[in-house]
């Protein structure tokens, strides 16, 4: 590419829902910021009038005939889903966060704020960052099976009622797990061996700092960059176990729990006992319905993002 990472028009695929603050002010001040720059760019606003992908789709058209980078400002979403297009058409991607968890951008040195993330950018340089695949969807943080997307859901339908709080999200995932769940059946196999599972859920990370506050030792692998992803599968458990293994979660422990089993791996494919049909699969947040069998992967090439280099991947900015 001849213009430098310094210098190239951006696409910024903008949520006007992320966030806690206002969508208008947020995007004022990235205009303001890029245009006392200098700095080519137009806005793809997700307003919920047309799909998201055809916006994604629409802003990536834009950077490949100008020669630009592909931006996302929401949450984990918003840059889920930029991020798969940035890689299928080779084009360099940045971020500004605007969501609640925020891990892309605190793995990456990325600021939550506004405008020191839109000062980071425009001093960017491309980086070559693993992304992982379930099927064909990518994800830069989490996919799972189970539980996992189902209490997802019901946190959005918390959020929608409370407001997107760290605190709404919490007492979501608690009322969940008092509910009740139904475990999973799965056969697992790695190419060499396959062992049949019941499990509430299957989680697999690959974001660094996520696991590594969770307490899960693989977030070393995971950090390498090369290749490696991260499963967790918890052994069938009643409610109050359940609320232990949160708990020891949210204190950076949970790689200490007997009844929670890590494993560093490459590629596993899943089979569903029982569900022949699509099943319910989290991405990075999102709700997606693939077929089996399911299979993790890293992508066979990492995603070039723009990141200034002040930080290493996996430290957190606080």
């Amino acid at each position: 590419m001849s213009t430098s990472s310094h210098a190239l028009p951006l696409a910024i695929v903008m949520n006007t829902g992320s966030g806690h603050g206002e969508a208008g002010a947020a995007r004022d001040e990235i205009a303001r910021i890029l245009d006392a720059a200098g700095r080519p760019y137009r806005f793809f606003p997700i307003d919920g009038e047309r799909d998201i992908e055809e916006v994604v789709g629409e802003a990536a058209d834009h950077a490949k005939s100008n020669g630009g980078a592909l931006v996302a400002a929401g949450g984990d979403g918003t840059i889920n889903c930029v991020a798969g297009t940035a890689w299928k058409e080779d084009l360099v991607m940045g971020v500004l966060p605007q969501g609640t968890f925020n891990f892309v951008g605190r793995t990456h040195g990325i600021p939550a704020d506004t405008t020191e993330a839109t000062e980071k950018l425009l001093r960017a340089t491309p980086r070559d960052v693993q992304i992982g695949m379930v099927n064909d969807r990518m994800f830069l943080v989490n996919g799972s099976l189970g539980l996992y997307p189902q209490v997802l859901e019901d946190r959005e339908a918390w959020k929608q009622r409370f407001g997107r709080h760290r605190i709404v999200a919490l007492w979501s995932g608690l009322a969940t797990m008092m509910r009740g769940y139904r475990p999973l059946r799965i056969e697992v196999s790695d190419g060499t061996q396959t062992r049949t599972l019941r499990t509430p859920t299957l989680f697999v990370g690959n974001n660094a700092l996520q696991l590594e506050k969770i307490g899960l030792p693989e977030a070393e692998d995971v950090r390498r960059n090369d290749g490696t992803l991260a499963g967790l599968v918890l052994k069938p458990i009643g409610k109050l176990t359940m609320l232990g293994i949160m708990l020891r979660g949210a204190l950076g422990k949970l790689g200490e729990a007997e009844q929670a089993v890590s494993f560093p791996f490459r590629e596993i494919t899943v089979v569903p006992k029982h569900h022949r049909h699509a099943i319910k699969v989290a991405v990075d947040g999102e709700i997606v319905w693939l077929k089996p069998p399911i299979v993790f992967r890293a992508a066979p090439r990492p995603l070039r993002l723009l990141t200034d280099g002040e930080r290493q991947p996996g430290e957190d900015p606080g």
